[in-house]
């Protein structure tokens, strides 16, 4: 076995908003959908690439995304004695993925991205995510870098419509 390490630096963006916790969560999921999909369901479906790319541009929201999960750290916090609401949401689109997996594979490693909507005092809320490129696009790469520049343009066009809304 041989381990390699790579240090590389990631960007986190937080977008606050007057909004409350749960109008920005409706905005999104009303964007991305509010069932994750599938994908191994989807992926067995389809023969072939032209089928699958089909059916996911069916499930596309308006913003190009799909819900792949949702985490309601909330939820369990509370049990802790925490009352913030907090919940990751697991979001992406193979067919955007596809535009950096063929130009490197570990790029995998990002795809789906993550965002958290966390509720903050006096009704408002914020939203954080980590600009994809700043995690995907570790070595130089021109054409990876290209399709992460589009994902980071697509996600924060969503942040900004979802939190400003």
């Amino acid at each position: 076995m041989h381990i390699t390490e790579q240090p590389f630096q990631g960007t986190r963006l937080r977008l606050t908003s007057s909004r409350a916790f749960e109008s920005v969560l409706g905005s999104l999921l009303e964007d991305i959908g509010h069932t994750p999909v599938n994908m191994e369901e989807i992926t067995a479906r389809h023969e072939t690439w032209e089928a699958f790319r089909d059916h996911l541009q069916r499930l596309e929201g308006p913003s190009g995304f799909m819900l792949f999960g949702l985490v309601d750290h909330g939820a369990w916090t509370r049990k802790a004695g925490l009352s913030r609401r907090a919940v990751r949401v697991i979001l992406g689109n193979p067919l955007i993925a596809i535009t950096m997996l063929k130009h490197d594979s570990q790029a995998g490693l990002f795809a789906p991205v993550e965002m958290l909507l966390l509720e903050e005092p006096g009704n408002t809320s914020s939203l954080l995510y980590v600009k994809p490129s700043s995690l995907i696009v570790v070595d130089a790469n021109p054409p990876l870098n290209e399709a992460a520049a589009v994902l980071d343009r697509k996600l924060a066009a969503l942040a900004d419509k979802v939190v400003g809304q």
